[in-house]
């Protein structure tokens, strides 16, 4: 139910910026890997390993945090995520072994389990109805973060040693004042109890006419599949490609990082184009675009010279990144007044997918080559043609009109 008729931009653009701060500090632990690999001698399936970690917390927590929250109130559990990110900065600022190293990890994933489903949430209280643009406003805010991961790990972590990854700490505290008060707001805008009563429950069957609960859970099983394609993808770049540019076109680190930079800006990029195209013109048609229409990019990829090699990770963000959103809202129209749970199911299994990529992706790297790695995955666009099996559950009249 939205809770405003007008889009509350100061809110939206806040929990945006929150949303930066929460993914700068998330992309700061792949952007060092070069430097812990070389420093503790890790294998890549090492390497793989501490994502695993990472997104697995968030994966296996998220739809849990969106099912208690739709159900209870709970303004400033967003601010009490952000601390357990701090704290998971603070820890690989001084971590010496891998065990510690994977609970700084597993540390800064229990807070983005529960940043990513309430934040998901307070962008859809304040869409004013616009919820794919909402949508895309929020994650954007998260890739320009996960670009600035990158930039820190080149211009402060790698001059200045692992210690200086405390300094990011200060992100952690910024976010945690925005985040207060967004709480703010959001407590004096509390939405309606979300636990269902019988007649609140047929309102809910009433906005899916025509389609049985073995469709919908058909619809969600195709989504979760189109979901495993795009994150499982990302991974190889997200955590692979500075080792992938450093062995095949022998670049130096720093200039690796930057690149890795330029494709996550690609991806913010592509995130903000998918709400409102998807507001326009349907979701189900940039979820078709965008994951099939990037299969012969990434085919074309293992085969480029350095300089297409950048040319064509861009490309790859910018049409791989808009799915997402389209995805989310997607799903929170074919099952209405679950928000909370549709967003931790959503993200945490992207989440989980992106660890386990890593994981399984690396344990490949070990046993074959980087460049094999990316043969490989060039294929995954291709479940982009299960989305033939969504139906049309969309209102898009509605939403054209802002």
């Amino acid at each position: 139910m939205d809770i405003t008729r007008r889009t509350v931009v100061p809110i939206l653009a806040a929990i945006s910026f929150s949303h930066l701060l929460n993914d700068t500090i998330q992309s700061l632990l792949p952007a060092i890997y070069p430097i812990l690999k070389s420093s503790y001698q890790l294998s890549f399936a090492q390497v793989g390993l501490m994502t695993l970690t990472l997104q697995l917390t968030a994966s296996l927590l998220q739809p849990v945090v969106g099912i208690y929250t739709d159900r209870h109130h709970t303004p400033y559990s967003l601010v009490a995520g952000m601390g357990f990110s701090l704290m998971g900065l603070l820890l690989l600022a001084v971590a010496g072994r891998l065990g510690s190293l994977l609970l700084a990890a597993g540390l800064v994933g229990v807070g983005s389990s529960v940043f990513h489903p309430e934040s998901s949430r307070v962008a859809r209280m304040a869409s004013g109805g616009r919820h794919g643009m909402a949508q895309s406003v929020f994650q954007v805010g998260g890739n320009v973060g996960s670009a600035m991961g990158p930039l820190l790990a080149a211009f402060l972590v790698l001059p200045r040693g692992q210690i200086s990854v405390a300094w990011c700490s200060l992100v952690a505290l910024l976010a945690m004042i925005v985040l207060y008060r967004v709480g703010g707001w959001y407590q004096l805008h509390r939405p309606a109890s979300t636990i269902r009563t019988g007649a609140s429950r047929g309102a809910q069957d009433a906005g899916n006419p025509g389609l049985s609960k073995n469709r919908i859970l058909l619809s969600v099983a195709v989504l979760v599949a189109l979901i495993f394609s795009k994150y499982f993808y990302l991974a190889s770049l997200s955590s692979y490609y500075t080792f992938y540019l450093i062995s095949k076109f022998h670049v130096s680190v720093r200039a690796a990082q930057i690149d890795l930079f330029i494709f996550l800006g690609s991806v913010a990029a592509g995130t903000i184009l998918g709400g409102p195209i998807g507001d326009r013109f349907g979701r189900k048609l940039v979820i078709w675009v965008s994951i099939l229409g990037v299969f012969p990019f990434t085919v074309l990829l293992p085969h480029a010279n350095l300089f297409w090699t950048r040319i064509l990770t861009i490309v790859i963000g910018l049409i791989l990144a808009s799915a997402f959103s389209a995805i989310v809202v997607y799903a929170q129209e074919l099952v209405p007044g679950r928000v909370g749970m549709i967003s931790g199911l959503f993200f945490g299994f992207a989440f989980g997918m992106g660890g386990l990529g890593a994981a399984v992706l690396g344990w490949l790297a070990d046993a074959t080559s980087i460049e094999f790695v990316y043969r490989i995955c060039a294929y995954l666009p291709l479940i982009g043609t299960l989305t033939a099996f969504l139906p049309n559950v969309e209102h898009r009249p509605a939403h054209a009109k802002h």
